[in-house]
């Protein structure tokens, strides 16, 4: 689907219900709520190296602080900055990676809400032809995300709605720019902000209250439940084409056969 079309469609989409979306989110997370558990741990282990990259330079300069007790108060800016840039890094790639699989958990929610047959693939876009635009991506959100921490962090409660279409518009649109991508984000963010809002305040009040009331470890099992609202809203904004359709499309574009 090229960008003018799907504008057009989010333009005209019609008016939703927020009790039936919230119900058919609870519908589908009963089909899905193993597949969303399988994606949080995936995504940890993932990140694991990550995070010990991130961790052991700390280490090293709580030490180096220790070892310079009476000399100097503050640490080095040479030995500071290069532990900024890594967190930062580190930031990036966590953002790569939960892009990813996120977007590849909403292919399986569309599989298991239509009933197309089809293999829970994870890592669908952890493919090398996706990976430049999953990178550009989160680049793009890390961007949104500082500029509204700038603004006094207040921007960051309008742009939690359009980034959360980030990836399911390009789970289901990977033939777009990333531009393009992020473009439609915000077209149909501004168009059901209210909604969405809403939907993902109420769902994730939801999953933390049955997680917790789930001696705790229940919350990692409800923890996907957040993300459901927004598939239905794209769902119901958009809409889908032929399920064979799409997966032909993807495997052009992961063929190099879609610009």
């Amino acid at each position: 689907m090229r960008l003018p079309e799907l504008q057009s469609k989010i333009q005209n989409a019609p008016n939703l219900d927020f009790g039936t979306i919230f119900n058919q989110s609870i519908e589908l997370f009963k089909k899905v709520w193993l597949q969303g558990l399988l994606t949080l741990i995936i995504s940890s282990a993932l990140m694991v190296p990550f995070y010990i990259l991130m961790y052991l330079p700390l280490i090293a300069l709580g030490l180096m602080e220790q070892m310079s007790v009476g000399q100097s108060g503050d640490p080095s800016f040479f030995i500071v900055l290069p532990m900024v840039l890594i967190v930062l890094v580190f930031v990036f790639f966590a953002m790569c990676i939960s892009f990813s699989l996120l977007a590849a958990f909403y292919r399986i929610c569309r599989n298991k809400d239509l009933g197309i047959e089809a293999s829970d693939n994870y890592f669908y876009f952890l493919k090398k032809q996706y990976l430049g635009k999953v990178m550009k991506l989160a680049l793009i959100s890390v961007g949104i995300v500082m500029l509204a921490m700038l603004l006094c962090g207040l921007p960051i409660i309008y742009a939690m709605v359009p980034l959360s279409f980030f990836s399911i518009i390009f789970a289901f649109n990977p033939e777009l720019s990333s531009t393009e991508i992020a473009k439609a984000s915000f077209s149909l963010g501004n168009k059901k902000w209210f909604l969405t809002f809403g939907l993902i305040v109420v769902a994730s009040f939801l999953a933390q209250i049955v997680g917790l009331l789930m001696c705790f470890i229940g919350v990692f099992v409800t923890a996907f439940f957040a993300y459901i609202p927004v598939y239905f809203v794209y769902k119901g904004s958009v809409g889908f084409e032929n399920g064979d359709e799409l997966e032909q499309i993807g495997n052009r574009y992961y063929d190099g056969d879609v610009r």
